[in-house]
């Protein structure tokens, strides 16, 4: 998969945020503690350091929603994440994506933390981010 399959997935996916670019994803790529797996219809990004995993996106074009990809691809990272050595997951998620929020809570994530104003909308309020965490192992 390459960045710009990435960002034009992601660009899809996010239409009321901000979208990475495709230099992002390939800065993000080339980070020795940046993972990625999946494909151009749903992938995930997340960092492992030390025994604790961050997802930092995780995206599914909107033609192959509700079939389950985002979920199989939650289960991937994680594992992934685990046989690298992290013991714990933390993931951020807008207060308004209630559809991400339900993936994470049915993935085993509670609550851990509240980022005041954190994202940004083109027209709206700032929405808050909420922090999520579960333990791996």
């Amino acid at each position: 998969m390459t960045p710009q399959e990435m960002a034009d997935t992601h660009a899809a996916a996010f239409v009321t945020a901000r979208a990475w670019t495709a230099d992002e994803f390939a800065d993000l790529s080339a980070n020795r503690f940046t993972h990625i797996l999946g494909d151009p219809r749903c992938f995930a990004v997340f960092t492992v350091i030390a025994d604790e995993a961050e997802l930092l996106t995780i995206a599914t074009h909107p033609r192959f929603q509700r079939q389950g990809l985002a979920r199989h691809c939650m289960t991937q990272w994680q594992a992934r994440a685990a046989k690298l050595g992290a013991t714990r997951a933390f993931l951020e998620v807008a207060a308004d994506n209630s559809a991400a929020f339900a993936l994470y809570a049915a993935s085993g994530y509670r609550e851990c933390g509240v980022r005041k104003d954190y994202y940004l909308r083109d027209h709206g309020p700032k929405i808050d981010a909420i922090l999520m965490e579960k333990q791996l192992i």
